[in-house]
C-alpha cells in the first residue's frame, strides 16, 4: 500500500512516516500544499493523509482541487484544527475522514484500514492461496499451519502479489505499490525481495506459489 503524507511539521512527518513504513506501507512525504496535485497526478496512491495548515495552498483547497481533478483516492485529514466548523469544511471539500492532533498512532492506522476497506467492499481481511494464508488485519502469514516471519517490506510485497493473485504484475506495478518515490528503477531490489520471499514461502514445499513470467513479471498462484 502506498501513502502520500502531506505534512510540513518535520517532527510529525518523521514519526508518522516511520511508523507507516514499519507497518508495511510505502510513504511519500510532501511539505507544501502547492505540490500535492502534481504528486497525485504523477503517482497512484491508496490513501492520502493531508494536513490542513500548510505552506502554499491549505489542506481544504488541496482536497477540493484533488477532487476536481477526478481523483477519488481516500483522503484522511490530519490537523490541529478541531472546531466542528473545520471538520464540516474538510468533509464537504471531499475528505473521507478527519482526525485531530494530538492523536494515537494506532488510531491513525485503524482509520487507514477503515478507509481501505471502504474503498473496496470486496477487499478481504485474509487471502488463502493453497496452504498459504495471509491475515491482512494482523499482518501475519502462515503456510501449512506454521507462521512465517517477514520483514515489513517482504510482507508488503507478498500482500500486493496476493491481492493481484493470478495476475502477472511487472516491475513498474510492483514499485508503484510497494516502494516509494525513492525507488531506483535500475536497482535489483525487486528481484532481491522476490528471492527472499521464495526462500521463506516456497522453500521446502512441493507446490511452488511464486512464479516468474520471463519478460513480464511475477505472479502468486497455486497452478
Amino acid at each position: 500500500m502506498r501513502v502520500l503524507l502531506v505534512e510540513d511539521d518535520e517532527r510529525i512527518a518523521g514519526f508518522v512516516s516511520k511508523g507507516l513504513r514499519e507497518s508495511s506501507y510505502a510513504v511519500d512525504v510532501v511539505t507544501d500544499g502547492n505540490k500535492v496535485l502534481y504528486q497525485v497526478l504523477l503517482n497512484q496512491y491508496d490513501v492520502i493523509i493531508l494536513d490542513v495548515m500548510l505552506p502554499g495552498a491549505d489542506g481544504f483547497n488541496v482536497c477540493r482541487e484533488v477532487r476536481k481533478s477526478g481523483n477519488q483516492t481516500p483522503i484522511l485529514m490530519l490537523t490541529a484544527r478541531d472546531a466542528v466548523e473545520d471538520k464540516i469544511t474538510g468533509l464537504d471539500t471531499g475528505a473521507d475522514d478527519y482526525i485531530t492532533k494530538p492523536f494515537a498512532f494506532e488510531e491513525l492506522l485503524a482509520r487507514l484500514r477503515a478507509l481501505l476497506r471502504r474503498q473496496s467492499k470486496l477487499r478481504p481481511s485474509s487471502i488463502v492461496v493453497a496452504d498459504l494464508e495471509i491475515d491482512m488485519s494482523a499482518r501475519r502469514v502462515h503456510r501449512g499451519g506454521s507462521e512465517i516471519p517477514l520483514t515489513a517490506k517482504e510482507y508488503a510485497l507478498l500482500e500486493y502479489l496476493a491481492r493481484e493473485r493470478g495476475k502477472v504484475v511487472g516491475r513498474t506495478e510492483i514499485s508503484e505499490h510497494v516502494w516509494d518515490e525513492t525507488f531506483d528503477p535500475f536497482s535489483n531490489l525487486i528481484e532481491v525481495y522476490i528471492r527472499r520471499l521464495r526462500v521463506k514461502i516456497d522453500e521446502g514445499y512441493e507446490r511452488q506459489l511464486i512464479h516468474t513470467r520471463r519478460g513480464a513479471g511475477y505472479v502468486l498462484d497455486d497452478v
